[in-house]
């Protein structure tokens, strides 16, 4: 697959390339840029980053940077058999339990919400850095969503961290995961609350917390141009209308 020229397999974290050294020179340099290209595209173009993961999975399968980021490709692209598979064959290598978290959740993605569940009570959990254990919460409530046992994921999201007025980089998505177990269950008062309180912690949008505000709100946006490419501000200034807002659930949490 192309790489861009500008790319020279520097950018990737110190960590990593001191895991390519066990190669020939020239092999680690493809192999880094590949899983630059990796990290560069797995957000915007998830197809594009499993197909640069696979180049560098075939160059060295046998580096555990490889098979995580492989893994994390193959998890973007909802190939949750082949990110798990992945994720324990870096985990083999490494010994690491940071996995642990997104593992179960392919657990999830493959409909075997109770193993994701085991996962959450495993040793392996009490390992965990803080993120990490926020994470692990996640997942388990999600579990327990996919299980139907709406109330219990609730309780699962019930936490010191979520309890908390620190914003951390998880802070925004804890908070908007509970909101959106409280909507599930009807209780739209304390779901608004806990959306606002994910809006304000949301510093980088990695939840679409404002928008679910908004439809609680009965609150709709329309395009700056209408179907005649006229701006929509000309009649009512562009300002927000009221209106029917429809729920958005996600299959996933």
């Amino acid at each position: 697959m192309p790489i861009p020229e500008e790319v020279t397999g520097e950018e990737i974290d110190r960590d990593v390339r001191q895991e390519l050294q066990s190669l020939p020179k020239t092999l680690a340099e493809d192999v880094a840029k590949n899983l630059v290209m990796v990290a560069r595209l797995i957000d915007e173009d998830p197809e594009a980053a499993y197909g640069y993961s696979k180049v560098a999975l075939r160059l060295a399968s046998r580096v555990a940077a490889v098979r995580e980021a492989a893994g994390f490709a193959a998890y973007a692209n909802q190939k949750y058999s082949e990110a798990l598979a992945e994720f324990r064959a870096a985990r083999r290598m490494t010994g690491n339990v940071d996995l642990w978290p997104v593992m179960a959740d392919c657990e999830r993605g493959l409909g075997r919400p109770e193993k994701a569940l085991d996962m959450a009570g495993a040793p392996e959990v009490h390992k965990l850095d803080k993120a990490g254990q926020v994470e692990m919460r996640l997942v388990a409530a999600g579990a327990r969503r996919d299980m139907g046992q709406l109330d219990a994921a609730i309780v699962t999201l019930q936490s010191p961290e979520l309890a908390s007025n620190a914003v951390q980089p998880w802070t925004a998505r804890l908070r908007y995961a509970y909101a959106d177990a409280l909507l599930a269950v009807g209780r739209e008062a304390e779901a608004r609350e806990w959306f606002a309180k994910a809006v304000e912690a949301d510093r980088d949008g990695s939840t679409d917390a404002s928008d679910r505000l908004a439809e609680l709100d009965g609150v709709e946006f329309v395009d700056a141009l209408d179907e005649a490419g006229n701006a929509a501000g000309d009649e009512d200034g562009g300002e927000p209308r009221s209106g029917d807002a429809e729920q958005e659930q996600g299959d996933r949490d």
